[in-house]
């Protein structure tokens, strides 16, 4: 009888047990998913330690007293309609889309001073401030034009800086959908008709000093050509040239009658041509 009573008292023990640890298992263990990580804070020992490394994704055992706090360490994409103004004080709306990620290491440190809402607290404020900073320094004309890449660049740069002391990891900017004023985006636009217009007048005014430069050239090639001819052509010359003329018509079999020196110059006449 005492060996059966305590061979209850040890299965009530047990069942007990088991299902005191089945009730608290879930207290006892925690999964982090994948693209995140954990921070464990510890009740009683002064809750997050900045110092201490995230907890990797995969199952873990942890005090059941102790609550684990989970960041997504993936890239992020966050977008923002923003309203800027330019150097003459016009308002200009655009599209800004920032890529980013907590810097891993620093989980801790980002969760004790911003919070999981750090994007709201820390990444929109900057947005705003930045590209208002960067734009004010240009004209609008030149924002959607010649200087676009350039500003993008310097945005960037700013943005990272602020970004990487409150623990966030800045991987690009992309700046969409710079919308000016209509009658400013009409007076850019025959800017740079005019702009066309006057490139393609030089071209045509170098085309053509060019094509009288050729006729210049051309026409001195024809003058000296000229010159060195009628320098080599000498009065004996001619008359050599006419005798032999004479001499090739008298042989042809055409009737004529060739008077010898009684022409200018003493050439040949020649009369009758049947």
């Amino acid at each position: 009888m005492d060996t059966s009573n305590r061979s209850l008292r040890l299965l009530a023990v047990g069942s007990a047990l088991f299902v005191g640890l089945l009730i608290s298992w879930s207290s006892l263990t925690f999964t982090i998913p994948s693209g995140h990580a954990g921070l464990i804070f510890r009740t009683f020992s002064g809750g997050i330690n900045p110092a201490e490394s995230p907890v990797d994704q995969g199952f873990h055992i942890k005090a059941p007293w102790d609550r684990i706090v989970t960041y997504e360490v993936r890239q992020k994409e966050m977008q923002q309609k923003l309203d800027v103004l330019s150097s003459n004080l016009l308002k200009i709306q655009l599209d800004m889309t920032v890529f980013h990620q907590p810097v891993y290491d620093a989980l801790g440190a980002l969760e004790i001073e911003r919070g999981r809402g750090y994007e709201d607290a820390v990444i929109v404020p900057a947005m705003r401030s930045v590209s208002r900073e960067v734009f004010a320094k240009y004209l609008p004309e030149e924002i959607n034009t010649s200087k676009r890449e350039e500003i993008q660049i310097e945005i960037q740069d700013r943005l990272r800086e602020k970004l990487v002391s409150n623990y966030i990891q800045l991987n690009d900017v992309l700046i969409r959908n710079i919308r000016l004023p209509q009658t400013l985006e009409e007076a850019i636009e025959r800017k740079l008709q005019q702009e066309q217009e006057s490139l393609e007048y030089e071209f045509r005014l170098e085309k053509e000093t060019k094509e009288a430069q050729r006729k210049r050239i051309e026409a001195e090639g024809i003058r000296d050509f000229q010159e060195i001819v009628s320098e080599g052509i000498s009065d004996e010359l001619l008359r050599w040239k006419g005798i032999e003329a004479t001499q090739k018509l008298a042989e042809s079999p055409n009737s004529k009658v060739v008077v010898v020196g009684s022409g200018d110059d003493g050439l040949p006449i020649i009369l009758g041509n049947n």
